[in-house]
């Protein structure tokens, strides 16, 4: 008996680990969703929900004439005044079936995925603060390049 009780409690914990980490599963990818989103469609609530006040941002774009790749940072407050940007001039837009989020990996307080938008592919690094999902850093390069 005590044989059949200790399969159940492990099988039980077992269940109990992977419910949880589907649900993690979940808000992570509508954190990156949220990123996404927030900056396409210019909404700052989508950008706040996912984003965290402390956010580091960098990435690198390539010059038209030199063909060459500069870097830039953009901070959460930057991020934010972006969305309002596109809003303001009406400049929203939807994502297509191209742009997508995918998730890495998923621990139980870090988590990594990528986002392919129209400026670029961004890595994003996340953590588990309070119980919530919260991008804490983000590494991009645009535009994508093609695979000759």
């Amino acid at each position: 008996m005590k044989k059949y009780l200790i399969v159940i409690f492990c099988l039980f914990g077992a269940f109990r680990s992977w419910s949880q980490t589907a649900q993690d599963r979940k808000d992570v990818e509508r954190a990156m969703l949220d990123y996404i989103e927030g900056f396409y469609e210019g909404d700052t609530a989508k950008l706040a929900r996912s984003v965290a006040d402390y956010s580091v941002k960098y990435g690198y774009w390539k010059d038209d004439k030199s063909g060459k790749y500069a870097g830039e940072a953009m901070s959460h407050k930057e991020m934010m005044d972006y969305a309002i940007g596109i809003k303001a001039k009406n400049r929203q837009r939807k994502l297509t079936p191209l742009e997508k989020t995918e998730i890495f990996e998923v621990q139980e307080t870090i988590a990594s995925g990528k986002v392919t938008a129209w400026w670029g592919i961004d890595y994003i690094l996340l953590e588990k603060i309070n119980n919530k999902w919260m991008i804490r850093m983000v590494l991009w390069q645009g535009p994508i390049a093609t695979v000759k």
